[in-house]
């Protein structure tokens, strides 16, 4: 099993979470942000991946500190749990609709991280959530699990529909990137190592 547990403790935040890339689903998350929950929750089903979340933040200050810190302790676990890299298949991307907004997502599993993120709000915030914070979020993620993301928001109206769609969108290209495929001892890589 590609599991992984990462701890976060700071003057801001203290988080822990487990992660199981070859789970079912299940999930336990409790960050103190219901529209993150919710997010977090849509991550775990869509991708399969086990998540269990337990965070605690200065929500008294705002939300950006716990929300950037769970992107971060998310992408070190995935990087973990992934160990070498050995049979994945590296690579996905995809179009995920939701209702009338359409996102293409893209990953690189290449241990090279970048981020482009080309998601428009019309709202502050969804939820007690500023938007901004989703674009930290993925960008947290990605410094840490050391991957290549492109998220694209192809068309929307409703912000809500556009950021499921991103999220949904995240977790079906990660589960497909990190399925094992035929050869399982092979790194997909030129230089024999990601």
């Amino acid at each position: 099993m590609r599991t992984a547990e990462s701890e976060r403790i700071t003057l801001e935040t203290k988080i822990n979470l487990q992660l199981n890339l070859d789970g079912q689903g299940q999930h336990e998350i409790q960050s103190g942000i219901g529209f993150i929950d919710h997010m977090l929750t849509l991550f775990s089903v869509h991708s399969d991946f086990d998540l269990k979340l337990k965070a605690e933040g200065d929500l008294n200050v705002d939300s950006h500190h716990t929300i950037e810190d769970i992107g971060i302790v998310l992408g070190k676990s995935f990087n973990d749990a992934l160990k070498d890299k050995r049979g994945i298949k590296r690579y996905a991307s995809l179009y995920i609709p939701m209702d009338e907004a359409l996102v293409l997502v893209a990953v690189d599993i290449s241990n090279r991280p970048f981020l482009v993120f080309n998601v428009d709000f019309d709202r502050e915030s969804l939820g007690s959530v500023d938007t901004q914070m989703f674009k930290e979020f993925f960008r947290a993620f990605v410094n840490e699990a050391r991957i290549n993301l492109h998220i694209n928001l192809i068309y929307g109206e409703n912000d809500h529909h556009k950021i499921e769609a991103v999220f949904k969108g995240f977790a079906r290209a990660l589960k497909e990137a990190t399925r094992i495929g035929e050869n399982k001892e092979k790194v997909l890589s030129s230089k024999g190592c990601l």
